[in-house]
């Protein structure tokens, strides 16, 4: 079993950055972790993963602007989020799986654990 704890959204301008923080329960360096986001209306996206060995994967709107990490010596997941877009509002989920796998995924089947959420708005 895993709690994640999300922290870290907030309300931003278009263009500005914030930095999204995921703290586990238990300690998750070999294990894939990822950011996904779902917006008013719409179906949850996966937006960033990082498999155990460090891969990342990004979905493609957000390429170039977000950088998802994996701090070990902290045991937490980053996102951190530039050039933000109004498009970008939405709540972000932190998802965690106790498989170890060699590619990152970007699909909700492919995480077991998931956090509560964390709100992020960008005005134009």
């Amino acid at each position: 079993q895993v709690q994640l704890v999300e922290s870290g959204g907030g309300s931003v301008q278009a263009g500005g950055s914030l930095r999204l923080s995921c703290t586990p329960s238990r300690y998750m360096s070999d294990y894939p972790m990822a950011w996904f986001r779902q917006g008013p209306g719409k179906e949850r996206e996966g937006v960033a993963s990082i498999d155990t060995y460090g891969v990342t994967m990004y979905t493609a709107s957000v390429k170039g602007r977000f950088t998802i990490s994996k701090d070990n010596a902290k045991n937490t997941l980053y996102l951190q989020m530039n050039s933000l877009k109004p498009e970008d509002t939405a709540m972000y989920y932190c998802a965690a799986d106790l498989s170890p796998r060699g590619s990152p995924v970007l699909s909700t089947s492919g995480y077991k654990y998931w956090g509560q959420g964390t709100q992020v708005t960008v005005s134009s």
